[in-house]
């Protein structure tokens, strides 16, 4: 909340391009990464562990090899992607020319939101605009280059912003690339070295303050700032506003790609790199945002069913990543008529079903002290606090099982071998009467349920095992 000295402060220069200048906000964080990256990470968004991730522009319209066709074609002059062109298009073609066929004809944002929300995904960020520079909402600074302008003729970033926030489960954000490809000014910006700031100052900064204040997205997502540092895009400057001034300075997230020297250190949540799960826990909280379609972000005519992650490796990679203490963003590449295909819709479909059935090992839990078990590679761990009476304190942990015991129908867990008098009963999420265990030398042996009823109950793809452990409060307490 803004301090009565922030409501008093006087700015040395007052307005730049409409809005109060970044480098005159004072309030409980200072323009330094000392300061910013002091502040607590809002707890919905810890609590939420996974989200979708939509790329969406018009690269969906030539749909071949990635979201990265215009600098791919016109850039480096790939060959693939130059003998698309010539083999599909006639001379002379402008990229351009593709944004007048990205009609979004079929996009129903209500549809897209209902979908999320099945899949168990608790926020849904979407790319505002990508390198290319295009935007889907109708920004005062991208004239002629926007979803209103041309293509669509919508506010399509407004119109999933209420779709999704209408569902009452979902909450929104956005997705923005710092540099474009072919902006002008920021190629100048980049021919003097980055020591002036003529694209910061009149494209960047100014649209991203329309952004947030009028969308109010919970989190921001910036990208394409590897090529300058920090100090060109301001980007302490921006967060202190943000932090302290913007109307979402209580609630909002953004991540760690804000110029050279910021990923992996700086931001509310650290991203490191695409598709990044290390597999160990982390002290940072972080993000895996990853890809169902394993070579794009954005939607491509050239994918071949091998090419998308199964159901199976879908929830692998979700329940190793919130076990290390990440969550996971997942990414679907829509179509340019605004649909999302079939492919993607099943496997958020089944994770849907899986989380409602195991959610309890994954929302609000925390890392344990074991990530992956001693003794069975396939099993990874949560916690959640569980329940206390006068005399004991009781606490969950959940054992996810990510391969199916076939030949024994059981599992040696080694994480429970100094642990095995504090376990009070084990159970399987989905299956309500308790498991059969008992110790072993180096920890426990949990028998499943019989396989038959297992299939019954349509539990599949990872099994949770659900360990309730219990201390005893010294008989004076």
């Amino acid at each position: 909340m803004r301090s009565a000295r922030t409501s008093l402060w006087l700015c040395s220069a007052i307005v730049v391009f409409g809005v109060l200048c970044l480098g005159c906000t004072a309030g409980k964080y200072e323009p330094t990464w000392e300061s910013l990256d002091s502040r607590p990470l809002p707890k919905w968004y810890d609590d939420a562990k996974v989200g979708i991730f939509i790329h969406w522009g018009v690269y969906a319209v030539p749909s071949y090899g990635s979201e990265w066709f215009w600098i791919n074609w016109q850039g480096s002059r790939t060959e693939e992607y130059v003998q698309f062109m010539a083999n599909n298009y006639k001379p002379g073609f402008t990229y351009q020319d593709f944004a007048s066929e990205f009609t979004a004809e079929l996009f129903n944002a209500t549809e897209w939101a209902e979908l999320f929300a099945r899949s168990g995904a608790r926020y849904v960020v979407l790319t505002s605009k990508h390198h290319e520079g295009y935007t889907l909402w109708p920004s005062k600074h991208t004239f002629g280059w926007n979803a209103m302008d041309v293509g669509p003729h919508r506010d399509v970033l407004g119109e999933l912003a209420n779709a999704v926030r209408a569902t009452g489960q979902l909450t929104f954000g956005v997705y923005y690339s710092l540099f474009e490809w072919f902006n002008r000014l920021y190629l100048n910006d980049k021919l003097h070295v980055f020591m002036q700031r003529e694209y910061v100052d009149g494209k960047v900064w100014p649209e991203l303050q329309e952004l947030i204040n009028t969308y109010r997205p919970e989190v921001l997502w910036s990208d394409g700032d590897w090529e300058a540092p920090d100090g060109y895009w301001k980007a302490k400057e921006f967060f202190a506003w943000l932090y302290n001034e913007s109307p979402v300075r209580d609630t909002i997230v953004t991540n760690d790609r804000w110029g050279m020297g910021t990923l992996c250190l700086h931001g509310d949540f650290h991203t490191c790199s695409d598709r990044y799960n290390p597999g160990v826990l982390q002290k940072h909280k972080w993000e895996n945002a990853m890809t169902i379609d394993r070579k794009s972000w954005g939607h491509r005519v050239n994918a071949r069913l091998e090419d998308f992650m199964t159901t199976d490796e879908l929830i692998g990679e979700l329940v190793t990543t919130v076990s290390c203490g990440g969550n996971i963003l997942i990414n679907v590449g829509p179509t340019k008529a605004g649909t999302i295909e079939a492919i993607f819709a099943e496997r958020l479909v089944e994770m849907g079903r899986w989380l409602k059935v195991n959610g309890p090992a994954i929302y609000k839990s925390q890392p344990w002290e074991y990530q992956n078990d001693t003794l069975t590679g396939s099993v990874w761990y949560t916690a959640t606090k569980g329940s206390s009476n006068r005399r004991s304190n009781f606490r969950t942990i959940s054992a996810i099982v990510l391969d199916y015991p076939y030949k024994t129908n059981s599992v040696r867990l080694g994480a429970f071998s100094n642990q095995v008098t504090n376990i009070a009963q084990i159970t399987m999420l989905g299956y309500n009467t308790a498991l059969k265990w008992k110790p072993t030398d180096d920890g426990i042996m949990v028998e499943f349920p019989p396989k038959n009823e297992i299939d019954r109950l349509e539990l599949k793809h990872a099994w949770t095992l659900k360990i309730t452990l219990t201390t005893q409060w010294p008989l004076n307490v």
